[in-house]
């Protein structure tokens, strides 16, 4: 018997883990000499404003669902994917190499094939890994961080040598005006919505609200999906039911670093429409408190990514207006991160100690 109800479990903890950090953010915030209740209202203000702020939001919102996701994936097959920054970095490789060097003639083919691509190198960049832990007992943790390092080095050379453009900065080629991806404000002016075309949020948003869905679908309506999660749950009692765990893990491992590297539509192919260093952001490393704060889930990754968008953004202006370091709005999206994840446990057994004790009443 679950110890709190799911309502509880899913939208209570995180709002109280959330609650918590606010408090905290809030005394960090007086202590350096400004008004919290004004900073908050200022961070709002700046992620939720104007149409072209909810622009920036939507377009960092949308890179975490992706990675989010990756993390998620994995982690119902009892893997912590730690690599997702790096999936994401090899992914944007792929697109740029398929943008580059293939001529397509819309921007619809090239979203099929570019996005083909950056899945399939994040998920090769994620195979190495899989295999060590499936078939050598490499723990996954290690290796993907391990990957994540090898991943810049990589990325680098080919930035700087293969497929430069020229000039001094380590970037390719702008990619041919025909294949990019409509904007934000196009998508939503066909149905006579108006929205401001000065910020970077395009139709990566659309693909990002599809895999969603395609997560759900997959972990919760499909064998596969039952496998991974029996697995997840015993790997023991999978092997008695007849399930390999080679092939979860592989398998889980494959779609997560597919995941990951579909981030590349939104920050390589939707708004830098070439591939630059450290085109990723540290978005892979987001993604894990995304998965955390959303139970795996992709509705609560949704919310979350949504979230941390607002943390991200409306950390911005708060920085340029206050006058603040971006190492306190830094400061402020870890503490978001520590109660969330970190101690989730300081929130939820209290919780539970009140649900139960609540329940011991009823039964007396």
């Amino acid at each position: 018997m679950n110890k709190m109800p799911n309502w509880a479990d899913t939208i209570l903890v995180p709002l109280l883990s959330l609650l918590l950090a606010a408090v905290i953010s809030g005394v960090v915030i007086a202590l350096i000499g400004h008004n919290p209740i004004y900073a908050l209202k200022l961070m709002v203000s700046g992620a939720l404003g104007t149409s072209t702020n909810f622009s920036y939001t939507l377009y960092y919102a949308t890179n975490f669902i992706f990675t989010g996701l990756a993390v998620a994936v994995a982690y119902h097959a009892r893997m912590f994917n730690i690599g997702g920054e790096g999936q994401a970095y090899i992914g944007g490789l792929g697109a740029a190499l398929a943008c580059l060097y293939i001529p397509w003639p819309h921007w619809t083919l090239a979203l099929i094939g570019g996005g083909l691509a950056a899945a399939i190198f994040g998920a090769a960049w994620a195979a190495i890994p899989a295999y060590l832990q499936a078939k050598r007992g490499s723990h996954i943790v290690i290796t993907t961080i391990m990957f994540n390092y090898m991943s810049y080095p990589v990325v680098n050379y080919l930035l700087n040598g293969p497929i430069k453009a020229e000039g001094m900065e380590p970037a390719t080629p702008s990619f041919a005006a025909e294949i990019a991806l409509p904007n934000l404000s196009a998508i939503l002016g066909t149905f006579g919505i108006a929205f401001s075309d000065r910020g970077p949020a395009n139709f990566a948003l659309v693909i990002a609200l599809l895999a969603c869905v395609g997560v759900w679908i997959l972990i919760w309506r499909t064998k596969l999906g039952y496998e991974t999660r029996a697995f997840g749950e015993s790997e023991s009692a999978a092997k008695y039911a007849g399930i390999n765990p080679t092939k979860i893990i592989m398998i889980a491992m494959l779609i997560s670093g597919a995941l990951a590297g579909m981030m590349a539509i939104n920050n390589v192919m939707g708004e830098a429409e070439r591939l630059v260093l450290n085109a990723v952001e540290g978005a892979g490393f987001i993604g894990i408190a995304v998965a955390l704060m959303g139970r795996n889930h992709p509705l609560g990754i949704l919310i979350a990514a949504l979230l941390f968008g607002i943390l991200y953004q409306g950390g911005a202006e708060l920085s340029a207006e206050l006058r603040i370091p971006r190492e306190m709005v830094t400061v402020i999206q870890a503490l978001v991160i520590l109660f969330t994840g970190a101690l989730d446990n300081m929130v939820r057994m209290p919780i539970e100690k009140l649900f139960l004790s609540l329940r011991r009443k009823e039964a007396k």
